[in-house]
């Protein structure tokens, strides 16, 4: 069964839920595992394990943000028309 446990995270006390699938029966592990990198993937836990692998600085993380912001006006301001 695919299934982690809650977790408490050490450190700040923060706590975490894990993704959880649970298998059905008669149900291929890869058509589960498919499910659960859907799941991943909606969730953005991938996107956030990524981003912390490393240390980035605040002003870096503004610019970043900025960045994407400035990115998604424009392409709502070029699709707006249509």
């Amino acid at each position: 069964m695919l299934h982690p446990a809650d977790s408490t995270a050490s450190g700040e006390g923060s706590e975490h839920k894990l993704t959880e699938i649970k298998l059905k029966k008669g149900e291929p592990i890869e058509k589960a595992l498919r499910r659960l990198k859907k799941r991943l993937d909606r969730e953005n836990t991938m996107k956030d394990v990524r981003a912390r692998r490393r240390y980035e600085k605040p002003s870096a993380r503004r610019r970043r943000k900025e960045k994407v912001a400035r990115f998604t006006a424009m392409l709502k301001a070029r699709y707006a028309d249509m």
